[in-house]
């Protein structure tokens, strides 16, 4: 079969690979019919993230249909869709049940202080093949994939996979409440669904900072107020927009890959920006990629604003259901923030071209034939 593999920085390849096969009573194979390209993913190509096995298949985000099933699989059937999320969890542990799944006990086969466990990841996460692939085995299908009426799309249920819980879980991390002013860095696939996740949990105001402009005229679609930070100084907007105060909340949906106005890197720039910008007392939602090796922050000037700073790895399976609900009944269609192609790119291409930020370029859906 096909899949996209890791074989060095730059270096993705669309292999022939051996079909997958039940290793647990847990698992399940599950035919991949969508998948997606994450930012996540260019961390690896890029090596902004290390630690990656040579040959590791990529991909988190995936829907299919289920092929086969282990004996211990009882909520499943052949010839179900589902959506499988990006983290993996056991659903027994303590942290499972507790609804952080990404810090299941038991996924993690370094045990239970490695961390998360997600799809085509580096060797700390597992690693577990990904989902960019003609089938996958998904480990504890018996708790993760989740099931697709046949009113939800592929590409509206490919964005339950990850990016539209992380954006929900972001906002929680942020503490929104009604009527709160908030601010979120990056108008990327997971900034869309924050700016809608923010409204969704009451928020009065959303502003959103990014400088493709395809972005933000999307932003400004789903209600924020937009500032472009490559032809204005986006601290002194956010002041001036919220009278010298600040924004009570703020979403961090850009993380490591931050760049300057001028386009050089600056891996710290959301995370003063997001200082700079939030109220005194206020709190900030970290979900935007950082690796272990990145070690600083502006913790002095956090402590003396008196703010709340969270951060962490989405618990997806947490949201799903609630989100796929939404979805179902057609609160919101989160195929929107797809960039629309007549067909879908090949897998290298799309790798190629959304590294470069082209404009109109938000998330992509990959062909893997």
């Amino acid at each position: 079969m096909k899949a996209a593999v890791w074989h060095g920085v730059d270096d993705v390849r669309l292999d022939d690979v051996a079909y997958p096969a039940i290793e647990e009573p847990t698992d399940a194979i599950v035919k991949i019919t969508t998948s997606a390209l994450c930012g996540t993913d260019l961390h690896f190509v890029r090596g902004t993230v290390s630690d990656l096995v040579e040959g590791t298949v990529l991909g988190h985000e995936a829907v299919g249909v289920v092929e086969e099933i282990g004996p211990h699989v009882r909520n499943l059937r052949v010839g179900d869709r589902v959506v499988i999320p990006s983290t993996i969890g056991c659903g027994t542990c303590a942290y499972c049940r507790a609804g952080y799944f990404a810090q299941c006990d038991r996924a993690n086969p370094h045990g239970p202080s490695a961390g998360t466990c997600f799809f085509g990841g580096p060797e700390s996460t597992g690693p577990v093949d990904g989902l960019q692939a003609e089938y996958a085995r998904i480990p504890f299908a018996n708790i993760g994939p989740v099931w697709l009426p046949d009113e939800v799309s592929d590409d509206q249920a490919i964005m339950l996979s990850d990016v539209y819980p992380t954006a929900w879980f972001g906002c929680r991390l942020a503490e929104v409440r009604p009527g709160d002013t908030v601010l979120v860095l990056g108008a990327g696939a997971v900034g869309q669904f924050a700016i809608t996740s923010a409204f969704q949990q009451g928020a009065g105001r959303v502003l959103c900072v990014d400088g493709v402009e395809s972005r933000l005229e999307q932003a400004r679609c789903r209600g924020a107020e937009v500032v472009d930070y490559r032809s204005e100084d986006p601290v002194a907007v956010v002041t001036e927009l919220t009278s010298g105060i600040g924004a009570d909340r703020v979403v961090d949906a850009v993380g490591v890959d931050a760049e300057r106005p001028d386009g050089t890197g600056a891996p710290t720039q959301a995370l003063e920006w997001s200082i700079e910008m939030v109220a005194n007392a206020g709190s900030i939602g970290i979900i935007g990629v950082y690796p272990p090796d990145l070690t600083t922050y502006p913790i002095g000037r956090a402590m003396n604003k008196n703010l709340t700073v969270k951060m962490g790895n989405c618990n997806h399976r947490r949201y799903v259901p609630k989100l796929l609900d939404l979805v179902r009944r057609g609160s919101i269609d989160p195929s929107t923030v797809l960039t629309q192609e007549d067909e879908l790119p090949n897998v290298l291409d799309a790798y190629a071209t959304f590294g470069e930020r082209h404009s109109g370029w938000t998330k992509v859906g990959l062909d893997l034939s």
